[in-house]
């Protein structure tokens, strides 16, 4: 059997990933039923964060902080509609509980990682974070024809440049500052995995802070390649059923090419699958109670573009994961704010189209996987 025959062959056999389909938005009932399910995935998360927030750390408080900028902007929203008020109110009161969690979250990681807190402090104030108001579409002609065999990313590489980025640093430079190596390392071609989602991350973070000399006049191209090429690698993640650990930085690509403004990510297959991995007596995402599954050796080979090994990730006794789980409601909550800020015109809700690829992947011998896609979105044109 192929390699492809075989990934389509699991996706034949994987049993359904939450116990019912989710409708599409196109009436106010299916609008209200999915927003329903994620504010209850997302209410559980905040008791989650209640309950460990001494041992929470700065990448998980980001995901949560992330989290109240998307429900601000929903409540701005759902505020104006009679039918939402419930969903509204419900939204207002998740806002009520996060606010003074992400305050005392400060106090927390002032003892447990300072140094990391004073470089990284920005991303987790009130109003760093932008949402975007325009959306834009995948450029699949973009994807890498191959990714990089080895990823030999660097975080300590990668921390250094967004700081320098940030003006954090103990040198008194002032934000937006580019040196020659942090150009050549944030630009580099064919990354997967974790250094292409933290090449975005850069250009996302050069946006929030207003720069646009130079380099960062081309951010906008340089964040619709990297996003074209987390949105193949997600679908790589989707064709080898999710396995456990492509789920992080699954999760982590949606996150930022949401908050970029690609709504293409905002899929309600996406959806379902982030809503089921929640466990649901902690109210975390983490590793599953039982591993699922040991993969074919073919499939096993795909991971290798999509694990992601976190430095400062938390990962608890009982499967909860900080990254996993700030990743997942900062997901959701861009989820949320797609299915609010642009629902479906006329009632009707239309279909995302991407461009088949011309390109396949030389080193797995299968091809990039980016052909029509035609199941339900969120967003303005899907």
């Amino acid at each position: 059997m192929s390699r492809m025959g075989l990934l389509l062959l699991l996706l034949l056999l994987a049993p359904p990933l939450w116990p019912f389909s989710l409708s599409p938005p196109d009436t106010p009932e299916g609008k209200a039923t999915i927003a329903g399910l994620i504010l209850s995935v997302l209410e559980k998360a905040t008791s989650f964060l209640k309950k460990r927030l001494p041992e929470i750390n700065l990448d998980g408080v980001v995901g949560f902080r992330v989290l109240e900028v998307h429900l601000q902007g929903i409540q701005e929203k759902w505020a104006q509609d009679a039918q939402l008020q419930p969903l509204s109110l419900r939204v207002g009161k998740l806002q009520q509980n996060l606010a003074p969690l992400l305050h005392r979250s400060i106090v927390y990681l002032k003892l447990s990682d300072p140094k990391y807190l004073r470089e990284f402090q920005p991303t987790i104030q009130p109003r760093f974070w932008k949402l975007p108001h325009v959306w834009t579409h995948i450029n699949a002609s973009m994807v890498y024809p191959t990714f990089e065999p080895q990823d030999s990313f660097s975080e300590e590489q990668s921390d250094m440049c967004l700081v320098q980025l940030l003006g954090t640093g103990t040198d008194g430079s002032q934000p937006c500052k580019l040196s020659d190596f942090c150009r050549t390392l944030m630009t580099k071609l064919g990354c997967s995995g974790y250094c292409l989602s933290h090449q975005l991350l850069f250009f996302l973070f050069a946006r929030m802070k207003g720069c646009t000399t130079g380099l960062f006049h081309q951010s906008q191209h340089y964040m619709n390649l990297f996003c074209a090429n987390m949105m193949d690698l997600n679908r790589r993640a989707e064709a080898i059923g999710y396995a456990y650990p492509t789920r992080d930085i699954f999760m982590e690509n949606i996150m930022f090419c949401g908050i970029g403004g690609f709504s293409d990510f905002y899929k309600l297959r996406w959806l379902e699958a982030i809503l089921s991995w929640q466990k649901p007596q902690e109210g975390c995402f983490g590793r599953p109670d039982a591993e699922e599954e040991k993969l074919p050796k073919d499939v096993q080979h795909q991971q290798h573009y999509l694990i992601r090994v976190k430095r400062r990730e938390k990962q608890f006794a009982d499967g909860c994961s900080s990254h996993n789980t700030a990743m997942a409601v900062a997901a959701l909550g861009g989820f949320l704010y797609a299915l609010a800020r642009h629902p479906p015109a006329n009632g009707e809700l239309r279909q995302a189209t991407l461009a088949p690829p011309m390109a396949t992947d030389v080193h797995s011998s299968v091809p990039a996987i980016h052909q029509e896609d035609k199941t339900h979105a969120f967003g303005p044109s899907f």
